[in-house]
């Protein structure tokens, strides 16, 4: 995912019309509450259907789960890494057949080389390897970004954890009103 600096776009204007293709792979960790995890939950089930409960999701499909998360942002699949920030948002389980939500959430970075959020929002096809969620906006250094992100869902047993990778490629940023 090309990020732009101001500095950046200075030189990219001498040098070329075409920005380059940068590629950034992020993970999100995602340790939904089960009634007894409340130490390591990083989201939780704020709405259920009548015949579900707030501690596991409904049956069939999770169908009328709403969950919140803020989950933490690495850049390795390792749950324990230092995070580069956090993903914050909501997912509704909004389909019986097939097995799908609907994401809004925002990534919030607070790092050197990273600052800002990203926001996404979008139908999560659950069923596919591959999803595309649309990037909608940004702030700081992830102002006006154009694009989408590829989704790979991930699960580790071991940790009791369900994540994502977030692969982000070919995002143009663009940063104004910089000096």
């Amino acid at each position: 995912m090309p990020i732009h600096s101001h500095h950046f776009l200075l030189r990219r204007h001498q040098a070329s019309a075409t920005p380059p293709c940068r590629h950034l792979v992020l993970y999100f960790h995602d340790v939904l509450f089960n009634g007894h995890n409340y130490q390591n939950a990083t989201s939780t089930i704020m709405g259920s259907p009548q015949w579900g409960n707030r501690t596991a999701l409904a049956v069939p499909a999770n169908f009328g789960d709403v969950v919140v998360f803020d989950d933490s942002i690495t850049l390795d699949n390792n749950f324990h890494s230092l995070p580069v920030g956090r993903a914050q948002g909501t997912y509704i389980y909004d389909t019986k057949y097939p097995y799908n939500a609907w994401l809004g959430f925002s990534f919030v970075f607070n790092l050197s080389e990273y600052f800002g959020t990203l926001n996404f929002a979008g139908a999560d096809t659950m069923m596919n390897k591959m999803r595309d969620i649309s990037v909608i906006g940004g702030t700081g250094d992830f102002l006006w970004p154009v694009g989408s992100r590829h989704c790979l869902p991930m699960l580790s047993r071991a940790m009791c954890t369900s994540g994502f990778v977030l692969i982000l490629s070919c995002m143009s940023v663009s940063k104004f009103g910089a000096g």
